[in-house]
């Protein structure tokens, strides 16, 4: 059975060019535009890891992973932010403010994508 990945982005093209670097790794794929839609579908589905964008409509990345760490179903769930804000002490910043496991700068870099996934997903 394949590890699922929930991809969090309100950005289509975002969501593909990581659902593609994903299923190509290996892994299925399940996904959502918003915080909301995310703590719904992880609920549902209990992703093996989710790649949570900051910035969205409806409620943001750093509430959707507030949210899910407090339930006990999704509290052990590595948990990815995915941002554009990649000045410096941003990462400390960003990684701090929801308890993020990790953390993947925006523009998508595929090679440094597929590592972070592979080492949570892998191990």
């Amino acid at each position: 059975m394949s590890k699922k990945v929930l991809i969090v982005d309100d950005d289509g093209q975002s969501r593909k060019l990581m659902r593609m670097l994903i299923q190509n790794g290996g892994y299925e794929t399940i996904e959502a535009e918003n915080g909301e839609e995310a703590v719904m579908l992880a609920k549902e589905h209990i992703p093996a890891l989710i790649l949570m964008d900051q910035r969205m409509p409806v409620m943001d990345g750093i509430a959707a992973t507030r949210i899910l760490r407090a339930e006990p179903t999704t509290a052990k769930s590595p948990i990815i932010a995915t941002t554009a804000s990649a000045m410096k002490g941003d990462r400390e910043r960003i990684m701090d403010e929801a308890a993020f496991d990790d953390y993947v700068p925006k523009p998508i870099d595929g090679k440094v994508l597929i590592n972070i996934v592979r080492k949570y997903l892998d191990e």
